[in-house]
């Protein structure tokens, strides 16, 4: 059930920060990939999501950065930054890297 609605939320969100276009947005598919690492990682619900951005690190190696606040079983709410690095020439991913934080903002 949890997967269902993390999927709904992701959808909305892609769909809300979108342009005019249908498309979704270049980070959607990364964001999927940090939501459900950070969710195996810390076995944790996810309360909301945040796109930070893109960098690219050098030509064979970008990186793109969300936040996610998270609420673990105990009731501990906090926010993580994923990091989740690729290479963009063909989009495999290289590694994802973890930060947690005590502010959402």
């Amino acid at each position: 059930m949890k997967k269902i609605w993390i999927t709904a939320l992701l959808a909305l969100i892609f769909t809300l920060n979108s342009p005019v276009s249908s498309a979704a947005p270049e980070y959607a598919k990364w964001g999927i990939v940090a939501v459900k690492a950070a969710q195996q990682k810390y076995n944790a619900e996810i309360i909301d999501y945040k796109h930070v951005g893109r960098t690219q690190i050098k030509p064979t190696l970008a990186e793109e950065k969300f936040k996610l606040w998270i609420r673990s079983k105990a009731g501990r709410e906090f926010g993580i930054f994923v990091m989740v690095r690729f290479d963009p020439s063909d989009d495999q991913l290289q590694t994802i890297l973890f930060s947690e934080t005590d502010q959402w903002r």
